[in-house]
């Protein structure tokens, strides 16, 4: 080959090279974070993870009734965001209470069709024995005072759907709303503004149940079984405020993604993993961490690590969703169509979750947990 020719290519190659290489520079230095909003009644594995995730925005933390009051919901974000030395995040208070259901009408509830496993805020005895500790009962307005040491900083006097509605009008297009309890505050938001919906990015969220089965054999799994076992179609998410559920599943969202039970029985919190966390996690975080019960399945975090990373969903399925209002036997239960034999009142069109990579789960809790502690 001729000297001067060969130069010329390697000059040529040389060119391309660079051009890719600023063309990629210019692409990361373009790319922004991507925005999201918290939704949840506590505070758990899935706000560890977001804490701890790269190339993200959180654009706020909001509290609802469901496990916790949302005084104490938020209180525990708080104090969480100390932990880990990550209080950017705004913290709001949202919706005390379902749309419609109350602690009385689910007590005759249970009177006519039988008892619930799970209650939530509600929970004051189990019906049968178990290894789960009962949570402590509280009223609406108790006084909060934490085992982890109360919060310094305070939440936003903005209510949670004022500010969801504010910022998704701030951000068009952009947002993530991703919700791990019952969607009180979604719904309200709904109502309060009908564009709300259209102008978020998407919906994630964890609720509603499908076809769940025991995956995982030891005694704990089985008893967070009793909730599916005989009644395959309800969720404590859902069952809180089926009313908020059905009004967010008709709501004009551009994608719908469902993290029901079903995926959720194939993992579980186990001591080994919470040794794992204990040692990535930041000292002050892993001290509490130490207290933290282990058995359940992982029900929210999957929800913010199918949004972080999609290719951790295994199957999944497309369906239209929706959840049964009429207080009979079936209150809460969700229901779902395949396209075509869905009954046409506003039901959208969901992508459902129906099994996740346990393994790649929890490698990323670890990592993000590691990114938390390397930051101090």
């Amino acid at each position: 080959m001729n000297s001067r020719l060969f130069i010329q290519q390697r000059f040529v190659l040389a060119g391309f090279l660079l051009a890719a290489l600023l063309a990629l520079a210019l692409q990361n230095l373009n790319a922004t974070p991507r925005k999201v909003i918290v939704d949840d009644d506590g505070v758990g594995l899935m706000h560890l993870l977001l804490l701890g995730a790269e190339d993200i925005e959180i654009v706020g933390f909001t509290s609802v009734v469901g496990n916790s009051y949302p005084n104490r919901a938020a209180a525990l974000v708080l104090r969480m965001q100390e932990l880990v030395d990550a209080t950017d995040a705004p913290v709001a208070l949202g919706a005390v209470y379902p749309l419609m259901n109350t602690e009385l009408e689910t007590k005759r509830w249970e009177a006519l069709y039988g008892k619930l496993t799970w209650k939530g805020v509600w929970m004051k005895e189990w019906v049968e024995d178990t290894i789960q500790d009962l949570p402590t009962y509280y009223e609406p307005n108790d006084p909060v005072d934490l085992e982890w040491g109360n919060p310094e900083i305070e939440p936003i006097q903005t209510h949670a759907v004022n500010f969801m509605i504010e910022q998704v009008h701030a951000h068009p297009g952009e947002i993530t709303i991703l919700a791990g309890g019952p969607m009180t505050n979604l719904a309200l938001a709904q109502r309060l503004d009908p564009e709300f919906a259209s102008l978020a990015k998407e919906l994630v969220y964890m609720g509603g149940s499908f076809n769940p089965r025991q995956r995982i054999q030891n005694q704990v799994a089985s008893e967070y079984a009793r909730e599916f076992g005989n009644s395959p179609r309800r969720e404590f998410n859902i069952r809180l405020d089926p009313e908020a559920a059905s009004i967010v599943s008709r709501a004009p969202w551009k994608k719908i993604t469902v993290i029901p039970v079903d995926p959720s029985t194939g993992t579980q919190f186990t001591p080994e993993l919470l040794d794992r966390l204990i040692t990535a996690a930041p000292e002050p975080m892993a001290e509490v961490m130490k207290t933290w019960q282990t058995g359940s399945p992982m029900w929210d975090v999957i929800a913010g690590a199918v949004w972080l990373e999609p290719e951790l969903s295994l199957e999944a399925e497309n369906l239209y969703v929706d959840y049964n209002t009429s207080f009979g036997p079936g209150y809460g239960d969700t229901l779902s169509w395949n396209e075509g034999y869905q009954p046409e009142l506003g039901e959208q069109a969901a992508t459902v979750i129906r099994s996740i990579d346990r393994t790649g789960l929890e490698a990323l809790l670890v990592k993000s947990a590691q990114r938390l502690k390397s930051r101090d």
